[in-house]
C-alpha cells in the first residue's frame, strides 16, 4: 500500500510538472504576442527606413512595418522552432546516457540565458534576438524530455499524463500573452523578463527534490523511491556516523588491538565463505527443481534466458529504420511544418485581412493566444482515448483471441511484445483523428475571411494537441524504453530540417505570390491529406504482426491450458521422460526434445 506520503510527493512532482510545461517548456510558440509587441518597441525598424511614409500611419506606431521587417522576425521564430527540434536529438541522448539531472541543470542554464538576454535587449541590439530565443526554444525542450517519464509513476495513466504534457506545452503561449498584455498596462519588458528569469529557482528545487539523478524506470518497481527526501537524509546521515565510529574504533586504538582486529576480519572471511557456499547450494536446489519440471512447463534459464531477452530487444539502428518510424516521420513533419508556418505568419496574414487595422489585429491576436491556453485541456483526451481502448481491449484478446494460451507464456516472452502490440493498434484511431484535425484546420486556414480564423484557430487547438501528445506516445509506445531519449530527439531533429522551409514559404507568400497565400494554402492542404499513410501503415504492421502470431500459436486443443485436465496421459508421461538428468556440479541443463521444448516456451 502507497504510504501517504509518496502519493502526496508523486501528484506534487505531477503538478510542478505540468506548471513547469506550461510556463518555460514551449514559450517560443507564443511568438505571435511577443512579434506585435516587438514591432512597437520598434525591433528591426532600421529595415523600414527606406521605406518611410508620412503618409502611413501603420509604418510610424510600428504595428504593421514593413515586409522586410516581418521577413527578419519570421526568420527570428524559424531560426527558434529548428533550434527547438534539432536540439532534442543532443537532449535526448544527453538524457539518455547522463540522467536527469545532469540534462536539467544544463537546460535551466540555457533558459534562464536567453531571459536575460532579451531582458536587456533594445531596438538598437534587436540582433541579439537570435540567440536569445535559440538559448530559450534549446532549454525548453529539454526540460520537456526531462518531464515525459513523469507519467511512469502513474501506470495506466502514463499515455494520459504524457499528452497532457505535451498539451501544456501548447499552452506556453500564453506566458508571451501575458506579456503582452501586461506591456500594454505599462510594464517595461526587462522587468517582465527579468521576473520570469527568476523562476528558474523553482526548476532546481524541483531538480534536487522532486526527480530522480537518473530515470524513472517503468514499470515502476515496488518501493521505488526518488529525490532528496528527509528519510534519505536521515538515512545517510546514521550511516556516516556508524562509518565514522568504526574508522575511530579501528584507528585510534579503542579496545579492539591489531590481533584482534585481523581476527575479526578472518572471522569476517570466514562468514562471507559460508554464505557464498549457502547461496551456491540454494541455486543447486533451485535449478534440479526447474529441471525436473521443465518437462511439463519448460522456462528459458541461464545463458538461453539472456539471449531471449537480447532478441526481444531491437537495436536503435533497426529501430530508425523501420517502416512505421519513418512514416511517423513523415506524418509529424509535414503536421509541424504547417503548424510553425501558421505561427510564423499568422501577424503578416491578419494584418492582411484586417488592411492594417492595428486594434483588430491586436483583439485577433490576444484571441489566438487566449485559445492556445485551453491546450492542455484537449491535449488529454488523445491520452484518455487511448487508456480507455487500453482498459476495454486486453492484450490476449489482440494477440490471439485465446487468453488461456497468453496466460501460459513467462512473462519475458508474452507480456512485453503483447502489450506493445495491443498499444500500437489502440493508438491508430488517435493518428488517424489528428490528420483529420489537419485537414480540416488547413481547409479553414486557406478561407481568407477574418472572422473564419477564429474557428481556424479551435481546430489549429485541437491538431497541435493531438500531435505533439500522439508523437510522443507513439514513441514510447512502439519503441524500446531504453532507446525513447535517442528515438524521440532524432525524429525532432529530422522535421526540424522540414521545419526550415517554412522560411521559403514565407518568401514565396511575400514575393511571386504578392501576399496571397491561397495556393500555398491548397498545397498544404493536399500535404496533410497525404499523412493519413502513417495510420493506414501502423494498422497494416499490427494486423501482420497478429497474423505471425497466430501462425505460430498452436490451438487450444493441442495444448492443454492451465488449470485444465489433459486427455492423453501418454503425453505428460513422454515428456516426463525425454526431460534429462541434470548434473549436480554443473551450472548448464540440457534439454533433449528442443522441438516440444521451443513449441511450450512460445505457444
Amino acid at each position: 500500500m502507497e504510504s501517504l506520503y509518496k502519493r502526496v510527493k508523486r501528484y506534487l512532482t505531477f503538478a510542478t510538472g505540468l506548471f513547469e510545461c506550461i510556463g518555460f517548456a514551449g514559450v517560443v510558440f507564443g511568438w505571435a504576442s511577443l512579434v506585435f509587441v516587438l514591432k512597437i518597441e520598434e525591433y528591426f525598424s532600421d529595415l523600414c527606413v527606406p521605406l518611410h511614409n508620412a503618409s502611413d500611419p501603420g509604418v510610424r506606431n510600428g504595428t504593421v512595418g514593413c515586409k522586410l521587417q516581418d521577413e527578419r522576425l519570421a526568420l527570428v521564430f524559424t531560426l527558434a522552432s529548428f533550434a527547438f527540434n534539432v536540439s532534442a536529438f543532443a537532449s535526448g541522448i544527453l538524457f539518455d546516457y547522463l540522467g536527469t539531472t545532469v540534462t536539467r541543470v544544463l537546460a535551466i542554464s540555457l533558459y534562464t540565458t536567453g531571459m536575460l538576454m532579451i531582458a536587456f535587449s533594445t531596438a538598437a541590439s534587436a540582433g541579439i534576438l537570435f540567440p536569445a530565443l535559440l538559448l530559450i526554444a534549446v532549454g525548453g525542450i529539454s526540460l520537456l524530455i526531462t518531464n515525459i517519464q513523469v507519467g511512469n509513476l502513474f501506470g495506466t495513466k502514463r499515455s494520459t499524463v504524457i499528452t497532457l504534457y505535451n498539451g501544456a506545452v501548447g499552452s506556453s503561449s500564453a506566458v508571451f500573452l501575458l506579456v503582452k498584455i501586461l506591456y500594454e498596462a505599462g510594464l517595461s519588458l526587462m522587468s517582465m523578463f527579468l521576473f520570469i528569469s527568476s523562476l528558474s529557482s523553482i526548476q532546481i528545487l524541483r531538480t534536487i527534490f522532486l526527480l530522480p539523478r537518473t530515470h524513472i524506470p517503468y514499470p515502476l518497481p515496488e518501493g521505488y523511491t526518488y529525490g532528496v527526501s528527509c528519510e534519505k537524509i536521515a538515512l545517510e546521515a546514521f550511516s556516516l556516523e556508524d562509518v565514522t565510529a568504526s574508522q575511530r574504533q579501528s584507528h585510534h586504538g579503542g579496545d579492539a588491538t591489531e590481533g584482534e582486529e585481523e581476527l575479526r576480519r578472518a572471522k569476517m572471511e570466514g562468514d562471507r565463505g559460508e554464505r557464498l557456499e549457502m547461496a551456491e547450494g540454494n541455486r543447486d536446489e533451485e535449478q534440479e527443481g526447474t529441471e525436473m519440471s521443465d518437462g511439463v512447463n519448460p522456462q528459458p534459464n541461464g545463458t538461453e534466458d539472456s539471449e531471449n531477452i537480447e532478441e526481444e530487444i531491437p537495436s536503435f539502428r533497426s529501430c530508425i529504420f523501420s517502416k512505421i518510424f519513418l512514416t511517423h516521420l513523415l506524418w509529424f513533419s509535414v503536421m509541424l511544418l504547417r503548424h510553425y508556418l501558421f505561427i510564423g505568419t499568422l501577424n503578416p496574414m491578419l494584418n492582411l485581412l484586417a488592411s492594417g487595422d492595428s486594434e483588430q489585429v491586436s483583439r485577433i491576436t490576444n484571441a489566438f493566444a487566449f485559445i492556445q491556453l485551453f491546450a492542455i485541456f484537449c491535449a488529454p483526451w488523445n491520452g484518455l482515448l487511448m487508456d480507455w481502448q487500453k482498459r476495454r481491449n486486453k492484450p490476449a484478446d489482440v494477440v490471439s483471441g485465446n487468453p488461456g494460451v497468453i496466460s501460459q507464456l513467462p512473462p519475458s516472452r508474452s507480456a512485453a511484445p503483447s502489450q506493445r502490440l495491443a498499444d500500437m493498434k489502440l493508438v491508430v484511431l488517435s493518428l488517424a483523428i489528428t490528420v483529420t484535425l489537419g485537414v480540416l484546420f488547413s481547409i479553414c486556414a486557406a478561407i481568407p475571411v477574418l472572422q473564419v480564423q477564429y474557428l481556424t484557430f479551435v481546430l489549429q487547438l485541437f491538431n497541435t494537441a493531438f500531435m505533439f501528445g500522439g508523437y510522443t506516445t507513439f514513441i514510447a509506445i512502439t519503441f524500446p524504453p531504453c532507446h525513447f531519449g535517442k528515438i524521440y530527439g532524432l525524429g525532432r531533429a529530422i522535421t526540424a530540417f522540414v521545419t526550415l522551409l517554412q522560411y521559403p514559404c514565407f518568401a514565396l507568400v511575400q514575393g511571386p505570390l504578392q501576399d496571397n497565400p491561397l495556393y500555398l494554402n491548397i498545397g498544404f492542404i493536399v500535404l496533410v491529406s497525404l499523412t493519413y499513410v502513417h495510420p493506414i501503415n501502423v494498422y497494416l504492421h499490427c494486423r501482420w504482426q497478429t497474423q505471425q502470431r497466430g501462425a505460430v500459436t498452436p490451438s487450444r486443443d493441442a495444448l492443454p491450458g492451465l488449470g485444465q485436465q489433459d486427455n492423453q496421459p501418454e503425453r505428460s508421461l513422454q515428456v516426463i521422460q525425454k526431460a534429462t538428468t541434470h548434473k549436480h556440479n554443473s551450472k548448464n541443463v540440457i534439454v533433449t526434445d528442443a522441438r516440444l521444448r521451443n513449441a511450450l516456451c512460445t505457444s
